[in-house]
């Protein structure tokens, strides 16, 4: 029987339950930002979990769009302080059975992360959860001068020789960058994506542990 070379997931909603820091760090950042008179009322956190998963660039952009570009980079540094910090503290989580799940598909498969997350934050996650023994390469959207994410999945698949791949993740972005490369996409219902997003994915599943189950199918070994 044959299996794919590769596993490339998203992180952010699909192995790392971001909001269990996210909240407070832009909080935190926010709070700064009132405090010099930046801004003013309350912080938008319903906003940045709609957009969760665009690069970071277009989160500032939209949620601070009346600020320069100039303040935008320096939130961005800011928020990333208290984003650390946050995991460091231990606040981080895993989705209930993630660090299991890939420990098993790390014996039969490449495991890769595809992320439009800063390296500095995935390393973060990797080095809190003890991941680098599972995984085969963490690759950030800082590496694809297009900041697009079917260039950075197809980037994962030429630099590691990898002929066909499965593609997980929980936004309509990381369908896409599956389907762009003619990969197999798993869509992750517990993650960020709202109603009707994942309708082009080839499988929306609701548990990490169905994933097994999808992976013996015909049509996704090839």
């Amino acid at each position: 029987m044959l299996i794919k070379q590769a596993l490339i997931f998203d992180m952010d909603g699909t192995l790392f339950k971001t909001d269990t820091v996210l909240l407070s760090a832009l909080d935190k950042t926010f709070d700064c930002l009132r405090s010099v008179d930046e801004w003013e009322g309350g912080t938008p956190i319903e906003k940045y979990l709609d957009i969760m998963g665009v690069p970071l660039p277009e989160v500032w952009r939209s949620l601070l769009p009346m600020h320069e570009e100039a303040l935008h980079e320096k939130v961005n540094r800011m928020f990333h302080v208290h984003l650390f910090q946050e995991i460091r503290n231990g606040s981080g989580e895993l989705y209930s059975g993630i660090l299991e799940f890939l420990e098993e598909l790390s014996k039969e498969y490449r495991i890769f992360i595809a992320s439009n997350g800063l390296n500095s934050y995935l390393l973060e996650i990797v080095n809190c959860f003890t991941l680098d023994s599972l995984l085969s390469g963490v690759y950030s959207i800082e590496r694809c001068p297009s900041g697009r994410k079917e260039d950075l999945v197809k980037m994962i698949l030429k630099e590691n020789e990898i002929s066909s791949a499965v593609m997980v993740g929980d936004r309509v972005s990381d369908i896409k960058a599956g389907k762009k490369n003619g990969l197999y996409t798993v869509g992750c219902a517990w993650g960020f994506a709202s109603e009707g997003e994942l309708d082009e994915a080839d499988i929306v599943i609701n548990a990490i542990e169905e994933l097994g189950n999808v992976l013996k199918r015909e049509e996704v070994l090839g």
